[in-house]
């Protein structure tokens, strides 16, 4: 492991050098696309250069799209024929992440290819070309939470970077990756994380979770106020839902392809059974769902929560919900003793 100073015209070079080799993504402003108008959008998409790299804001869109796109097409059927179609970009990946998203995609990874004992083909084929390089995060953007949910610090990336206003330092953890950096100057840098968020969370610990929290009054609220817009489960790094389903060519129904699509456990349909049987159609039992999914269920499964902290979910929310305030909610009706 070693470490590396640049000055940002220096980095830039590296940078243009890296993306002769790898695809290059990272969080990038978007001009115009936000969802007001005269708004930007910052998400997660395609470098072009260093400039187009956004430091100064969180993105509002999760980076999971990179190994889980929303409409994906699986494979193509003719007749007993299948075949599965090529990469958009067959390239080796790198995406600057925030330690939240690291986490986030080790989450991913249980869910598609430890989940159930079986990997998903279509996740890893994607996931096995990504290579983290880690943005260092020494402060905290509003409404993250990641310190109370342990995600604020990884050591699972390939390189760290402290951007500067003059100078780029960056730790060098693959080697594969060393030759590009080495013409910058030898450094003492290692990454720092943050240590305290504005918003603090108190994730309940409890072994089992008592029944009659289910039907606590608490979510009550939330039948009036989530709208089921669905933006909490898809600007989520972690939620993996989707619907699946075949699209025909003609009238023949031998000939087509099979995609998958985001699905949330928010939106309305989601729950749907043959026979017009239909689980959970009201808001809170939906927000009971996800809230025991984030930080008992999957808990119980893997060892550790599912929810980051990374807060998207309300800073995206347009009825002001607050994921991280359920959960204090929860803590609170617990340990007040609302619920046995």
């Amino acid at each position: 492991m070693a470490s590396f100073s640049f000055s940002r015209e220096g980095f830039s070079s590296v940078l243009e050098a890296l993306g002769g080799r790898y695809a290059l993504w990272g969080p990038k402003r978007l001009k115009g696309k936000g969802r007001f108008f005269g708004t930007d959008l910052v998400t997660c998409a395609p470098l072009e250069s260093f400039d187009s790299l956004e430091l100064g804001e969180k993105s509002s869109v999760s980076p999971k799209d990179i190994v889980f796109p929303p409409d994906e097409t699986l494979f193509y059927f003719t007749g007993d024929r299948f075949s599965e179609p090529p990469l958009e970009d067959e390239r080796e990946t790198i995406v600057f992440l925030r330690p939240c998203d690291i986490n986030g995609f080790r989450r991913l990874d249980a869910m598609f290819l430890e989940n159930g004992g079986t990997a998903d083909p279509y996740y890893r084929r994607r996931r096995e070309k990504l290579h983290f390089f880690m943005i260092e995060c020494r402060e905290s953007f509003e409404n993250c939470f990641c310190v109370s949910m342990g995600s604020n610090v990884t050591d699972n990336y390939a390189a760290a970077f402290r951007f500067g206003e003059d100078s780029v330092e960056v730790e060098v953890k693959d080697p594969k990756f060393t030759e590009f950096f080495a013409p910058g100057n030898p450094s003492s840098f290692a990454p720092e994380f943050v240590k305290e968020n504005m918003k603090r969370v108190t994730v309940p610990a409890v072994e089992e979770m008592p029944p009659e929290l289910f039907v606590s009054p608490l979510w009550d609220e939330y039948d009036s106020r989530c709208i089921a817009c669905g933006r909490c489960n898809t600007s989520c790094v972690t939620c993996t839902c989707f619907s699946s389903l075949d699209l025909f060519y003609s009238d023949s129904r031998s000939c087509g392809e099979r995609r998958r699509v985001w699905d949330g456990c928010h939106l309305d349909g989601f729950t749907d059974m043959a026979g017009g049987h239909s689980f959970r159609k009201k808001k809170g039992e939906r927000m009971r769902f996800k809230t025991f999914h984030k930080i008992y269920d999957f808990r119980k499964r893997f060892g550790y929560d599912m929810c980051v902290g990374c807060g998207r979910c309300d800073d995206v929310c347009p009825e002001y919900i607050s994921f991280s305030e359920c959960i204090n909610r929860v803590s609170e009706a617990l340990k007040g003793g609302e619920v046995q």
